[in-house]
């Protein structure tokens, strides 16, 4: 018997909904690339905090810390937030108050000014709690927005739309706001208000067209008891979903390694390539034209050669692209005294560019659709609460790991820690089995039907 015979079969949701669904990855694109990615990340490490003549090492520690506070409270909070959106069918609801939380705080960003350390890590910090818990909410929709085998494509649609939104944002802030630097500062410092704006307005069709499904259990019960009894009664539950719970543990030292990459690739650039404006802003397209094509691409890929397939790959992929991020510079002067060229670092590291960028938006895609298989849909928001846990854990350990290990020995020799946590997440990885993981989360919708089927008749 296939998989998808065992139970009846989600059918797909229109394209109206998967659009607006998708469209909540295009607004908050935005936030990820130009608070944290790019333009913010660069302007408080090099202006805000500024070179205190250690080489940013102290800049460079306390953007990560702030990174890890807000991943941490992720970790706190997520599992027992998925847990009462499920039990009370709330998952829009939770949706919207992050939304406005991120748009928010992320606004107030302009009113960081050098010397303003402090508020800036406050601000970041909030924001990106916010961002982040909404990224697990918005992932708890995709078990409801098809089959199984359609999981791949939808998803890898809703990363590639995201980094669209990316492209759009970066154009704005290439032809207005300009570099991240002192002197620019009064400009540049709209890159909040703008980010906000952005997500405000774009995210509108999420809360038009995607639909709340499932049933609210009956109320009376206070929110922390609910989620207190669900997660662990999940806890409990998670030896039926081995292949989910060893999954998630090769996600944890994937994304510490992505996290470093996401936080850490354009500070990299200014201060180890030390690229000029022109060329981060190059890079600021390539990245996200090679990132939406690898979440588009990879994910017609997967739903023909297995999710975890996919994901197998996009990780060698990673491998490969942080050794060419480390040795660009070395890799340069070869070139250049081998055959007499005259290239610079900054030139190399944009060929580095698309072939990180594949592996960013594949890998992401791929991971989300792995737990949407692994997910039965009545517990789809707490499995995506512990996929957020997940994702923000491996932050809290991969950019604090980075950001100490950076105040010792640098920041070009520091990432290749992202190495050994992506051939971690490789052998971790091998042991999950993905037809056995649909299974369990089958046999479980099984049992639950059966259980409330009894319950009606009883």
């Amino acid at each position: 018997m296939s998989l998808t015979a065992a139970v009846p079969t989600t059918p797909r949701a229109s394209r109206r909904e998967i659009f607006g669904w998708a469209m909540f990855d295009f607004a908050n694109q935005a936030y990820t690339l130009l608070i944290i990615t790019v333009v913010f990340g660069e302007l408080f490490t090099t202006v805000i905090v500024g070179d205190r003549g250690d080489g940013y090492r102290l800049a460079n520690f306390l953007w990560s810390l702030a990174l890890a506070v807000s991943y941490l409270l992720v970790v706190i909070t997520g599992p027992l937030c998925g847990a009462v959106m499920d039990y009370q069918a709330s998952k829009k609801r939770f949706l919207f108050v992050s939304y406005l939380a991120t748009v928010a705080t992320t606004a107030m960003l302009y009113f960081v000014a050098p010397g303003y350390v402090l508020l800036g890590l406050a601000l970041i910090i909030v924001s990106n709690y916010a961002y982040s818990m909404g990224e697990s909410f918005i992932a708890a929709f995709l078990p409801d927005l098809g089959p199984p085998e359609d999981m791949g494509k939808i998803s890898g649609f809703g990363w590639a739309l995201g980094y669209v939104g990316g492209l759009f944002a970066a154009g704005f802030t290439l032809l207005v706001l300009g570099e991240a630097s002192a002197e620019n500062f009064e400009r540049v410092r709209w890159v909040g208000p703008f980010t906000a704006g952005f997500f405000l307005i774009t995210a509108i069709p999420t809360f038009l067209w995607v639909r709340e499904r499932g049933t609210p259990q009956p109320p009376g019960k206070p929110y922390r008891e609910i989620a207190r009894e669900r997660v662990s009664t999940t806890l409990h539950e998670l030896r039926r979903f081995r292949d989910l719970g060893l999954f998630l543990v090769s996600l944890l030292f994937s994304m510490a390694g992505v996290y470093i990459i996401i936080a850490f690739a354009f500070i990299y650039g200014a201060q180890v390539i030390g690229w000029d404006e022109a060329i981060r802003n190059i890079m600021f397209i390539i990245v996200q034209i090679t990132a939406a094509a690898g979440a588009l691409g990879f994910g017609f890929i997967q739903d023909r050669i297995g999710t975890k397939v996919t994901y197998l790959i996009t990780l060698g992929l990673w491998v490969v692209s942080i050794l060419a991020i480390w040795a660009t510079p070395e890799v340069t002067a070869f070139l250049n005294a081998r055959f007499g060229l005259d290239w610079q670092a900054q030139h190399l590291f944009l060929f580095v560019g698309c072939l990180a960028g594949l592996s960013l938006g594949s890998s992401q895609s791929a991971s989300r659709a792995l737990v949407g298989l692994f997910s039965p849909s009545r517990k789809a928001a707490e499995f995506f609460g512990f996929w957020g846990l997940a994702n923000k854990l491996a932050g809290v350990i991969g950019i604090i790991g980075l950001g100490l290990l950076q105040s010792v020995v640098g920041l070009q020799a520091s990432i290749l820690l992202c190495v050994a946590l992506f051939l971690i997440a490789i052998l971790v990885c091998l042991g999950v089995n993905q037809a056995r993981g649909q299974q369990a989360a089958l046999d479980w919708e099984t049992r639950d039907r059966e259980a409330r089927h009894g319950d009606v008749h009883s």
